[in-house]
């Protein structure tokens, strides 16, 4: 027998029982002894924790043991959590605050913060990971939780990259669309964010719709409307222009009206167009006294014809508007009869009557197409599609499709709003978006195109305006249709003005709601 042996025997042959190990005494120090967990986790529950933490930063410290951690990350987040109630509840119109955003300082900061903010939930995400302790389960629990954990650290910060590149490409479609130095010819309102608008009543824009293109030379501006807005109610009245409208008169500060004093190219007895203008005082440069001089002269004759200020212009290059009308996924239109489209007679396709969900090509045309049509047929289409698109282009469409739409407007707009005015701008628009929108084309048989009665463009102007501020019955009530000649208490010319030719007045030619004329 070796000693070995001898030592784990006793006497009698049997084995020597070894000693029993003390028990831990209980007190502190035996529970700073005691395991972390109560049960071992397993993979699943180390992934349910970490994804819950998440949406509640903490809880996964707290079911490992961690108190001080945890409490601390669910006490500062259910303290941001108050802090965005409380600023959602004490504003009265939501959207209306979230035009502050689109100031440059708020862009960069909202960009910082989303950044901050996903880099944090990643490190929340990992610390959260690590706290239950990944290394207590086998390799397989290792190698699926690392995994499924990294694709939740992507998914959690996705929002926030997501918010980031929005605001980078609002601030970049922002930069590229609107100048920074204001247009010396255009006043413009002193950078006071309490009187952004320098103390007017209404806002006057030359909408135009160009189609320039790579087979064509220069601009046609085909379509021109005047949207003039109440800036305290948002109620739009919306003129429409005739691009045929003929020998347009500019005001005695204009450079036009000393080469054309008896109005655009009135020697010749069919030419000298509204649509025309744009491109005239572009090519002729030593006329206007500098380059590009287009959108100054089409403004001051526009404006000189209704008896308006126009403040600003914006021109949309009808084929960008096609790129536009499809990142908001199409737009919704009453066709009150077929419209063939494109070829020479229209061989491309037809737009079928009745409600559609127009794309951008079909949108392009259906506001565009004279087949079996005139100008002012086209005319009435084409604010149908601006007002389609105006309600149809909610806050939720637009931002779901934000960076779409971004890209194509820095494609297709040219405005000379400058950039400070763009938050003021946004305010106006939401305010637009709920108020009462009406128009008024200046089309036969009330309205002659070759021989314009240029008084009552003026009146009609002046009337439908004054209507448009109006509550809704008492302009019932006075006939908002009415002739807009019965209300003028004398119809003479006004000595700097053009000169006033006759035209019938046996149709009604008040402003009218697009609801009403457009079925929207």
């Amino acid at each position: 027998m070796s000693k070995r042996d001898g030592a784990d025997t006793v006497p009698g042959g049997r084995k020597r029982r070894p000693p029993r190990r003390p028990r831990p005494a209980s007190g502190p120090a035996s529970r700073s002894r005691a395991p972390r967990f109560a049960r071992p986790l397993t993979t699943a529950s180390v992934l349910g924790w970490t994804a819950l933490s998440a949406i509640v930063p903490g809880a996964a410290h707290l079911r490992a043991g961690h108190r001080r951690v945890g409490l601390t990350l669910i006490s500062v987040y259910a303290v941001l959590l108050l802090a965005a109630l409380a600023f959602g509840l004490t504003r009265e119109n939501i959207l209306a605050s979230l035009t502050s955003f689109v100031d440059d300082g708020m862009m960069v900061m909202v960009i910082v913060i989303a950044s901050l903010c996903a880099l944090a939930w990643f490190a929340l995400l990992v610390s959260s990971y690590v706290a239950l302790g990944p290394n207590r389960l086998n390799q397989q629990g290792q190698v699926v939780t690392g995994i499924v954990v990294g694709v939740l650290c992507v998914a959690v910060m996705a929002p926030f990259a997501f918010t980031a590149d929005t605001m980078l490409a609002a601030h970049s479609a922002i930069g590229d669309i609107f100048p920074t130095e204001t247009d010396p010819e255009v006043p413009s309102a002193a950078k006071d964010p309490e009187n952004p608008w320098g103390g007017k009543d209404r806002v006057n824009f030359l909408l135009v719709g160009g189609d320039a293109a790579g087979n064509r030379t220069g601009v046609r501006t085909d379509s021109m409307n005047v949207a003039s807005v109440d800036l305290k109610t948002g109620n739009t009245v919306l003129f429409s222009l005739p691009r045929n409208l003929q020998h347009v008169r500019f005001p005695a500060s204009s450079p036009l009206n000393r080469q054309f004093p008896n109005g655009f190219m009135a020697e010749l007895p069919n030419g000298g167009l509204l649509n025309e203008v744009w491109q005239y005082a572009n090519d002729n440069p030593q006329l206007m006294g500098g380059k590009n001089k287009g959108p100054r002269a089409l403004m001051d004759a526009v404006g000189h014809t209704l008896g308006l200020k126009i403040d600003y212009y914006a021109m949309i290059n009808m084929y960008g508007f096609a790129s536009l009308v499809d990142a908001i996924g199409g737009l919704k239109i009453r066709v009150e009869q077929d419209v063939k489209w494109g070829g020479l007679y229209g061989t491309a396709g037809t737009i079928k009557a009745g409600f559609r969900r127009l794309s951008g090509e079909q949108a392009l045309w259906y506001g565009r197409s004279r087949v079996n049509s005139d100008d002012f047929s086209r005319m009435g289409r084409q604010r149908c599609v601006i007002g389609a698109f105006a309600q149809q282009a909610t806050p939720t469409v637009i931002l779901t499709n934000f960076n779409k739409i971004a890209g194509a407007a820095k494609r297709m707009a040219q405005t000379n709003i400058p950039r400070h005015l763009v938050q003021p701008l946004m305010e106006v628009a939401v305010k637009v978006k709920d108020a009462k929108i009406t128009s008024l084309q200046f089309v036969p048989p009330e309205f002659y195109s070759g021989r314009p009665d240029w008084v009552k463009i003026r009146q009609a102007s002046r009337k439908a305006i004054s209507d448009s501020l109006r509550p809704a019955k008492q302009a019932q009530t006075a006939n908002v249709s009415a002739s807009p000649g019965v209300t003028a208490p004398t119809r003479k010319t006004p000595t700097a003005g053009p000169t006033q030719t006759p035209t019938r007045n046996s149709q009604k030619a008040g402003a009218k709601s697009l609801d009403e004329l457009c079925g929207l």
